[in-house]
């Protein structure tokens, strides 16, 4: 065989073995990827194990659930209040951004963040009327 032959042998070979290999590597890495679908489930479902579980005084955890490869809820209810006694402003003003701030800076939300995860948090009071829904999207918790 001539030296161009061989040239020719080793360029295709090794392309050959380029395509092979990046083939592989795209197909391990989509094989063993997370569901992210699954395993928000699994987060809501583990939570739910828990609740409903006292957060403080006066809020409670009653369940979570998960909506596609996207969003977290967690239900929550005010024990002590009704809905005409809850001033939607105060919480804006100051309920809103602790949790945005909770959100970008605890090491248990790492998960979320890293997979932009938007967590809602829907507020009921003490006769399960709805209060309001605060959601932390990827944007406020990145920014």
């Amino acid at each position: 065989m001539s030296k161009q032959g061989t040239k020719k042998g080793n360029i295709l070979g090794f392309a050959v073995g380029a395509i092979a290999f990046a083939l592989t590597f795209y197909g391990v890495q989509q094989f063993f990827k997370p569901d992210l679908e699954k395993e928000l489930k699994e987060v809501a479902v583990e939570i739910n194990k828990q609740s409903p579980m006292q957060v403080d005084a006066s809020t409670r955890l009653d369940s979570a659930s998960s909506v596609g490869k996207t969003n977290v809820v967690y239900y929550y209810t005010l024990v002590e209040m009704e809905r005409s006694e809850v001033n939607l402003d105060t919480v804006n003003k100051y309920v809103r951004p602790g949790i945005i701030e909770n959100v970008k800076t605890h090491p248990d939300l790492k998960y979320f963040r890293d997979n932009n995860i938007t967590l809602d948090y829907n507020y009921y009071d003490k006769n399960g009327e709805f209060i309001t829904e605060i959601s932390v999207t990827p944007d406020l918790y990145k920014s």
